[in-house]
């Protein structure tokens, strides 16, 4: 049998012919673009698209995107997902999640030969992963599902814990705050970031550099915000913030939650909101609260293969 040349492109393959020998093509696909990656490979195979549901306590990772010389979440699954399907693969995230940012919830996809089935895929790589990865679904997905790409909406949680003291096995996973805040300013406060704004007043400095967006990069720094919500459990001492949208800049969470930090200490005001949005300033807003509090939640999709 002849050689074929496989060409995947990023979010579109079903199945595939791929060569039994090596071929020489004399390099005449260098010139395809970035879209492109060129594989070969021997024999008959068919290329699954691999859909995961990841949980990780960020506490000790640089974040979710790999980057050169420290320990991500991305890296790490891309390592262990290769032991156990015995092929590199390249893991495509819904979004990056800075250092010590948790998830409860991250959707990512990867395509391989593989054959294992899902369940079995699912066992073998939470019996390799640290315990701080887990992967809580396994599901083949169609062909040009992007985790990233395909993502409708995402909601993340904040937790402040207010008790005197906070518990050691909490510490990693609350923004510990022990003085007192005004929930009912700060409840009618976050009301107010629902609906279509520009957030530039919330994005981090460096939120205009390439790649720093959570989602795929847009010019605009307008964003739909469905849900805004700040709930009290007296009982546990906790105030737990609660975010969805179709996008969100970079840090643009964690400064909304510095800034109720504000309105609830009295240094701002429910009033103050609207004028802090107009600025487009980030020198107007609160300061950033601490990443540890933060929690990526669910990542939602229009698409019925993932759910």
């Amino acid at each position: 049998m002849k050689g074929f040349l496989l060409i995947v492109r990023a979010n579109a393959i079903d199945w595939l012919l791929l060569p039994r020998r090596g071929v020489d093509f004399g390099g005449h696909f260098r010139d395809l673009g970035s879209n492109f990656e060129i594989i070969e490979q021997y024999g008959w195979m068919t290329m699954r698209n691999i859909g995961l549901v990841v949980a990780y306590d960020g506490t000790d990772f640089h974040g979710w995107q790999r980057q050169p010389g420290v320990s991500t979440v991305q890296e790490i699954l891309e390592k262990y997902i290769a032991k156990v399907v015995k092929e590199p693969v390249k893991l495509y995230g819904s979004g990056r999640t800075d250092a010590g940012v948790h998830a409860a919830g991250q959707v990512a996809n990867f395509r391989t030969t593989c054959v294992i089935p899902c369940n079995n895929l699912m066992i073998a790589l939470n019996d390799a992963l640290p315990p701080s990865i887990r992967i809580r679904r396994v599901q083949e997905v169609h062909s040009v599902f992007h985790a990233r790409y395909d993502a409708h909406s995402k909601t993340y949680r904040y937790r402040i814990l207010q008790s005197p003291i906070c518990p050691p096995f909490l510490w990693r996973f609350v923004h510990h705050y022990p003085y007192a805040l005004n929930f009912q300013q700060m409840a009618k406060t976050a009301r107010l970031f629902e609906g279509e704004h520009d957030f530039t007043s919330f994005a981090g400095t460096d939120h205009g550099i390439s790649g720093r967006h959570d989602e795929k990069q847009e010019a605009s720094n307008i964003r739909l915000i469905s849900t805004s919500r700040l709930v009290r459990h007296k009982r546990l001492s906790l105030l737990i913030y609660e975010i969805s949208g179709t996008g969100f800049l970079h840090h643009m969470v964690r400064n909304i939650v510095g800034t109720l930090i504000e309105v609830g200490k009295g240094k701002l005001s429910s009033d103050d909101l609207i004028p802090i949005l107009d600025a487009r300033d980030r020198g107007r807003a609160g300061p950033t609260a601490p990443a540890r509090g933060l929690c990526l939640v669910k990542v939602e999709y229009r698409r019925e293969e993932f759910l």
